[in-house]
């Protein structure tokens, strides 16, 4: 039998109310998704990884196009240290965010994070996607001093054969020059390093404090005395960049992680991480989990094991999977 005409107006009704349902939804989950997505950008910053990644969640399942939202997944997920997670987000914000230079970058940490949990082969096969991604970060964005980071440290640490090479670098430093002079300086000194070219190495990573005087040229140029075992000179650099960094950012773990690989400045260097912590400036730069497990083994080592085990927990509480602190506090 076929429909009656009160079954086909009431479809049609259905059909219409539909079509404005829908008509009138974008603009109201716009709004919801915007706020959505800065409430879970600040969790991440934070490092409150459980939190951001089931916000971003709910968003990509509302709106799988969202890239900002797969970007941020991504970055949470590189955090957590959970490569194929972290590879499928980059992915997915790629598929609407490839002419992004920051999307192409983060594509390219997380291809360089799996690559780095795989075997030799398969590696080899996702460094070329690493390199890929990286040069596509600086040509889209020549000013992005994070992705002609991230370029020349593989040119200078990858072989020939996957696209690696001191060259590369020195064209890289050049062609960034006039618009990141610290960061063309710290490419010359890197790529000198590994040329055991140790005079002009130091040149130019003072040469980057002097252009930019930021924390984190200082913290370079400490870690470059710290990987020669020159601890004097290394720690004087380091003091440095924290005397510099006034807003207490990620330059602040860094400076913490080479005194814990030098073994040297407990006392500062618990400091430095607890000042991170109390910060305004946390980033995923350096994650807030991370650094609780930092301090976590930093208090372990000095016979603290209450301490220990709380900022430990505190990692966890942040970020339930982060093995790291699963593991950390099942040693403990």
């Amino acid at each position: 039998m076929g429909r009656t005409d009160i079954q086909r107006r009431g479809l049609h009704s259905i059909l219409i109310a539909g079509v404005l349902a829908a008509s009138a939804l974008p603009c109201f989950s716009a709004d919801v998704a915007a706020s959505q997505r800065i409430a879970s950008e600040h969790a991440l910053m934070q490092g409150r990884a459980d939190e951001a990644i089931a916000g971003l969640r709910t968003l990509v399942a509302a709106n799988p196009k969202d890239g900002a939202a797969h970007l941020l997944l991504c970055r949470a997920f590189y955090a957590e240290e959970l490569p194929d997670a972290a590879v499928a987000e980059c992915e997915a914000a790629l598929s609407v965010l490839d002419k992004n230079s920051m999307a192409q970058d983060w594509m390219g940490r997380a291809y360089g994070i799996k690559a780095s949990h795989s075997g030799p082969l398969a590696g080899y096969k996702l460094a070329s996607k690493v390199k890929n991604a990286f040069e596509a970060a600086v040509d889209l964005d020549p000013r992005n001093g994070d992705a002609v980071n991230d370029l020349s440290e593989y040119y200078i640490g990858a072989p020939a054969i996957v696209g690696g090479g001191l060259d590369k670098a020195a064209a890289l430093a050049s062609r960034v020059e006039a618009q990141l002079p610290q960061q063309a300086h710290r490419t010359r000194g890197l790529a000198a390093e590994k040329n055991k070219d140790h005079a002009t190495a130091e040149r130019e990573f003072r040469a980057a404090v002097a252009v930019a005087g930021r924390p984190d040229a200082w913290t370079d140029l400490g870690a470059y005395y710290a990987r020669r075992n020159d601890k004097g000179k290394a720690l004087d650099a380091l003091r440095q960049a924290l005397s510099v960094d006034r807003s207490h950012d990620a330059s602040l773990v860094d400076v913490a992680s080479i005194l814990l690989d030098m073994h040297i400045e407990p006392k500062l260097t618990e400091q430095t991480l607890r000042d991170y912590l109390a910060s305004n400036a946390k980033s995923d730069a350096a994650p807030a989990f991370k650094v609780h497990v930092l301090l976590g083994k930093l208090l372990q080592k000095l016979g603290n094991k209450a301490g220990a085990r709380d900022e430990f927990a505190q990692a966890l509480a942040l970020a339930h999977e982060y093995a790291p602190a699963q593991k950390a506090m099942q040693q403990l």
